[in-house]
């Protein structure tokens, strides 16, 4: 069966498509015989209570010099697509809520979204791990700063994190015995803003893994992001070297835990940070790290998300 696959995306032509997992699933698709649709967020919109979009038909070719082709575009229903791909990357704002809500307008007619509006809202890809308490990091989540400083006193090294952060961004490692703690602290939240506190971990310097998961289920590789030079952070986006690596026992377990939390949730593409065994992150909104797994395995996570696409509008 043919599907019609609405993309939200970033603008087409500001992607890096050897590294681009959006794009990855777009070849997927594609090459199932799928027709697909290349739309940003601004171009939907609601009027008189009905989901609209403009949306252009694209072709993908997996070449960084030419890699897509758009058709004339045409203003339709957002429910004429059998399934939209919610792949706008933070930040995670009110225009971003907002969006959601035109998107939950047509899955209300019947549109599967990846991943579901409700979802979207609902898990914070930082306090979500909290469901899980004994597969994480010692974490504390605040606005005290007393507080955070006993934490960090306490555990001697420790990370702090905005609530609302990607890429890296605004992370920071800190001591008890640092002088810029409290000058970094005071950046951050000075009281105003919720921030997450976690003990540092040594073994990031073995890889931050990001493992992905299509529908619960655990891959067979994860991409250990490894930090550089004196750099602690791992994040791809921070400088960190990916390597791909086959999933531990350890993290299997971790999986298998958190699966069906993720079902039960809709979540059909999920994002695990993991280091040591130990869950930072789970990322729902844009998760990445397709393509540097299908460039060193056998293994295509896009194909198996859109797999599980046609099983469930199917």
């Amino acid at each position: 069966m043919t599907l019609k696959i609405g993309v939200l995306m970033d603008a087409i032509e500001t992607i890096k498509p050897y590294k681009d997992s959006t794009f990855s699933m777009m070849l997927a698709a594609q090459a199932r015989g799928h027709q697909l649709y290349y739309f940003q967020q601004h171009d939907v919109f609601v009027e008189a209570g009905i989901a609209k979009v403009s949306a252009q038909s694209v072709s993908v070719t997996d070449n960084s010099d030419d890699y897509y082709q758009l058709g004339e575009a045409q203003t339709g229903e957002l429910a004429q697509f059998d399934a939209i791909l919610m792949r706008k990357d933070p930040p995670f704002d009110m225009e971003y809520i907002y969006t959601t809500y035109m998107l939950e307008l047509a899955e209300q007619q019947g549109t599967l979204i990846v991943n579901p509006p409700q979802a979207l809202r609902a898990v914070n890809e930082k306090f979500s791990i909290t469901h899980f308490p004994d597969l994480t990091p010692k974490t504390l989540i605040s606005r005290d700063m007393n507080k955070i400083r006993a934490f960090i006193e306490a555990e001697g090294r420790a990370v702090v994190k905005p609530m609302d952060g990607m890429g890296g961004a605004g992370i920071f490692k800190v001591s008890r015995d640092d002088a810029n703690t409290n000058a970094i602290l005071e950046t951050l939240g000075n009281g105003d803003n919720t921030l997450m506190v976690q003990a540092y971990l040594d073994k990031v310097t073995e890889g931050d893994k990001r493992i992905l998961l299509v529908d619960g289920q655990a891959p067979e590789h994860s991409v250990a992001r490894i930090p550089q030079g004196k750099e602690f952070r791992a994040n791809l986006a921070a400088g960190g070297k990916a390597v791909v690596q086959t999933l531990t026992e350890r993290e299997r377990q971790v999986c298998e835990r958190v699966k069906p939390w993720v079902q039960s949730m809709g979540l059909l593409f999920v994002g695990l940070d993991v280091i040591d065994g130990h869950i930072t992150e789970i990322n729902v909104t844009s998760p990445t790290c397709i393509r540097e797994i299908e460039q060193a395995t056998d293994e295509n996570i896009a194909v198996r998300l859109i797999e599980a696409i046609e099983r469930r509008v199917g």
